[in-house]
């Protein structure tokens, strides 16, 4: 092991979710200079081949870490709905709550307000019993 490859493992020790060991290798190696035996040139084949099969691990790579990105967005996505779905459970209950004591109060002035009528009613016919009664008392001190 070289220099450069030891003090890149020693400055990274810790690897990210969702990563091997194999995988993180192959992730330093895209960021180390080529040696100068894959600069030789032997053959175009051979470098075709080599470019090929860099370009799909790249995109595996790549589409791996795009999933994981996708697996989290999902992830925080689920998490955000659930705090929503409490949230409005939270104002559901107290909503619940004012529209029982409206209607508590609501029953309780229908309940006034039925006796107030009855009590008009009753004010009302005595008073018109007062008016007749006046009204005789009047005519009676006339006749006299």
């Amino acid at each position: 092991m070289s220099f450069a490859q030891e003090a890149v493992q020693l400055e990274y020790p810790v690897h990210g979710p969702g990563f091997t060991d194999n995988e993180i290798q192959e992730l330093l190696s895209l960021l180390r200079p080529p040696s100068p035996s894959q600069n030789s040139g032997s053959s175009g084949s051979n470098q075709e081949v080599c470019s090929i099969d860099e370009r799909r691990r790249r995109r595996m790579l790549s589409n791996r870490e795009s999933a994981r990105r996708s697996r989290w967005r999902k992830k925080r996505h689920f998490e955000d709905l659930t705090q929503q779905l409490n949230r409005l459970e939270i104002v559901n209950r107290e909503l619940k709550n004012r529209l029982g004591s409206i209607l508590n109060q609501s029953h309780v002035l229908w309940r006034e307000n039925d006796r107030l009528m009855l009590e008009s009613m009753a004010l009302k016919a005595r008073l018109t019993d007062l008016c007749r009664a006046l009204v005789a008392v009047n005519a009676m001190q006339k006749s006299q």
